[in-house]
């Protein structure tokens, strides 16, 4: 079953943290690329009442620069307690860990993101003695990864700025160069090609977009064995024979009210929906096909 946008907008860099290096370079901030990367225990709470967890933490080592803590949130809306949060997650990163952490905050929505993006000064103004600053990545500063190469080359990058950019015009350009990649890996991967459709259905949530998305899962993407993709192909079997038995009480003269209309069509069990249609063919009210139940 498909989760909401907020998961797939951290996990992303729970299945693939080297993208947050090459989503800070495209904003010119340049982290080293790393060499190993293991995930952390998200929960952050200590022997009292009060429960902290962080999105996604992980523990990114480079060749270079060393190690530091990745701590992702996903942020949808402004939350005027977030900033407090985030303080006492890298205050408390830092103590446990000895190592420089990296909080990063990824927001579909433009207005949440230069919201996030503020720096917080903690502390008398003549000497704040701590800045929280928070590498915010939203739609204004991921790129749209709308050809085939590009997307080619970057599959988990592709999927972020396709849920970044989920309210764009480019949105279904991404999604169509996504969908072409996807094929060609499922070729080579068919697990990593499931995890990438999830993550982008997750991503999506739903609207015009994210039915965009199902249809080409459906269509397009058809050879997909993941469970969304099997999801859908039983929803649309479903859905075409709740359709075919309301053709066929109209064809035969049968009165079909609101109520028999709409329980048909929220049925969501096949054998139910075949056992209706058999009585169908042979009923003389709509409250025959139902007899029994």
């Amino acid at each position: 079953m498909v989760s909401s946008p907020h998961e797939a907008m951290h996990r992303i860099f729970q299945q693939h943290p080297d993208v947050f290096v090459r989503a800070a370079r495209a904003i010119g901030i340049p982290f080293d690329d790393p060499v190993s990367s293991s995930p952390l225990p998200t929960d952050l709470t200590e022997n009292h009442p009060l429960e902290r967890r962080v999105d996604t933490l992980v523990r990114v080592d480079t060749a270079d620069s060393g190690s530091f803590i990745l701590a992702v949130e996903a942020q949808r809306k402004k939350d005027p307690r977030k900033p407090a949060s985030w303080t006492y997650y890298l205050a408390y990163l830092y103590a446990k860990y000895q190592l420089p952490p990296v909080l990063v905050v990824v927001c579909q929505d433009r207005g949440t993101a230069a919201w996030a993006a503020r720096h917080l000064d903690i502390g008398p103004p003549q000497w704040p003695s701590l800045t929280v600053r928070p590498l915010v990545l939203g739609p204004d500063n991921v790129p749209v990864i709308s050809t085939l190469e590009a997307a080619a080359r970057d599959i988990p990058m592709t999927v972020l700025s396709a849920v970044l950019h989920h309210n764009d015009p480019e949105a279904q350009a991404i999604l169509d160069a996504l969908a072409a990649v996807l094929k060609d890996l499922h070729k080579r991967d068919e697990s990593a090609a499931d995890i990438f459709i999830e993550l982008t259905a997750q991503g999506l949530g739903t609207g015009t977009v994210a039915e965009y998305w199902r249809k080409l899962v459906t269509m397009d993407l058809s050879f997909f064995q993941s469970p969304l993709a099997q999801e859908l192909r039983d929803e649309g079997e479903v859905q075409g024979e709740a359709k075919a038995l309301l053709l066929v009480l109209a064809g035969r003269g049968i009165d079909v009210s609101d109520e028999v209309r709409e329980r048909i069509s929220n049925c969501t069990d096949h054998a139910t929906l075949s056992t209706w249609l058999t009585r169908a063919a042979t009923a003389t009210s709509a409250a025959e096909i139902f007899e029994g139940e």
